[in-house]
């Protein structure tokens, strides 16, 4: 029995020493879940979020801002310098603020931020908003290029190309060069709507005449009510495309057709104009139901492909090189690139199914004109009517002019007297000496 009783001490003391062993092991567990709980909380900030913080204060060299960490967020050096003297003195303590996080930790162990970032960012995703939105913006004029106006959206530089400004806003702008154009207008209010954001390359596009449309529209009804074909007006020249330009008139857009810019031949409209260049173009079309304006450069100009053809007549015989073959006719240079066409059925008298039949490209031939129009730029040539006695009469008078100008003597020169010294003038001779 003493044995036994001297045993059980022993046993209470082991039993107590497991039940603080499992009460610390539980404690410790709790912790750690504990631990895990609070990391799994902390809502640490992560390089390239924006956050929206509180400013906790400002000094000359940084800014503390609360971002909701253990530790606050510093804007500090370049991103500081950043800031122009207006920003920095509109933040005060106490006020919230976006940030964006540049670094989450530095050597420092601080979370460094860029106030600057964070409303670009911010402005980006705006702008992108505004264009999916088919937004009209009210913005101001800050500056200007070569190509347009700078209008300031959301912080951000937009540009306004001369070809998106609007007809009223364009009609104002006189002068050759950009400052005379556009320095008068910074400053001025202008309503524009998004036409394209590019936020890598940082294109922002607007465009005064897409925020009009409807006063842009009513414009041109009036505009084209007005116009009378045949008149001539002084336009100024808004955007260049491969098949021709645009050229505004009195607030309305007209075309001028490629083959309308000039008598020569160009292959693209820039060749002869440029974008803001005023010219003087003649109204050759308006289509009132469809809203369509045709002009036209070169109809003010000279046309050289008249004086070229003077010296041709209706019913003279020309040679000329046969230059291309068609199913209907062929082609014949008759000098320079003045060119006429031979109808098939002016080739031979008897019927054949292709040029191919008579003539072979290179050749010289003996031709007739039988048509000549100016307006289209088209001489008509005969190759059967070149012996025909339809034409005996002219072709004779036209060969005796000829003959006459050629065999036509030259007025002989009037011999010059010879000249003589007094001495040997007779007269003079018997009465300087009488006593001869």
């Amino acid at each position: 029995m003493t044995d036994q009783n001297q045993s059980l001490p022993a046993q209470g003391g082991d039993v107590h020493q497991q039940g603080e062993q499992s009460s610390s092991n539980n404690n410790n567990q709790t912790m750690e879940s504990l631990l895990k709980e609070q990391d799994l909380n902390v809502d640490l900030p992560q390089a390239g979020e924006i956050r929206t913080g509180v400013i906790a204060s400002i000094s000359p060299t940084q800014i503390l801002v609360s971002i909701g960490a253990k530790s606050e967020g510093v804007v500090s050096g370049r991103e500081l310098e950043q800031l122009t003297a207006e920003e920095r003195e509109a933040l005060k303590v106490g006020q919230e603020v976006h940030v964006f996080v540049l670094n989450p930790e530095d050597q420092n162990g601080n979370v460094v931020l860029s106030l600057k970032r964070a409303q670009e960012q911010i402005s980006w995703d705006n702008v992108e908003r505004m264009l999916a939105n088919d937004e009209v913006v009210e913005s101001k004029i800050i500056g200007f290029n070569k190509g347009g106006l700078i209008a300031g959206v959301e912080g951000l530089r937009g540009f306004v190309p001369s070809s998106q400004i609007s007809a009223m806003r364009r009609s104002q702008s006189t002068g050759d060069t950009p400052e005379q154009r556009w320095q008068k207008m910074i400053g001025q209010p202008i309503t524009v709507r998004v036409i394209e954001v590019d936020r890598e390359r940082r294109r922002l596009i607007l465009s005064e005449r897409a925020a009009s449309t409807e006063s842009r529209q009513s414009i041109k009804e009036r505009v084209i009510e007005e116009l009378e074909e045949g008149n001539v007006y002084t336009g100024r020249v808004t955007s260049l495309a491969n098949f021709g330009a645009f050229i505004n008139i009195n607030g309305a857009d007209g075309l001028v057709h490629l083959s309308e810019l000039s008598w020569e031949h160009i292959d693209h409209p820039r060749e002869v104009l440029e974008v803001g260049q005023e010219v003087k173009v003649k109204v050759i079309n308006v289509d009132r139901e469809k809203k369509r304006i045709g002009l036209s450069v070169r109809a003010l100009q000279e046309d050289p492909w008249r004086s070229r053809v003077e010296k041709y007549s209706v019913g003279q015989l020309v040679e000329g090189v046969i230059t291309r073959l068609t199913k209907f006719g062929a082609f014949a240079r008759l000098e320079g690139d003045i060119e006429g066409l031979i109808h098939i059925s002016e080739i031979a008298e008897h019927r054949i199914e292709h040029p191919k039949e008579v003539l072979k490209e290179g050749e010289v031939k003996s031709l007739r004109v039988i048509r000549i129009d100016p307006d289209q730029h088209r001489i008509g040539l005969s190759l059967r009517k070149v012996d025909s006695a339809a034409f005996a009469d002219k072709d004779f008078k036209m060969l005796t002019a000829q003959y006459a100008a050629e065999e036509e003597p030259e007025e002989p020169e009037e011999p010059e007297e010879p000249f003589q010294t007094s001495d040997d003038s007779p007269g003079e001779s018997s009465s300087e000496n009488p006593e001869a």
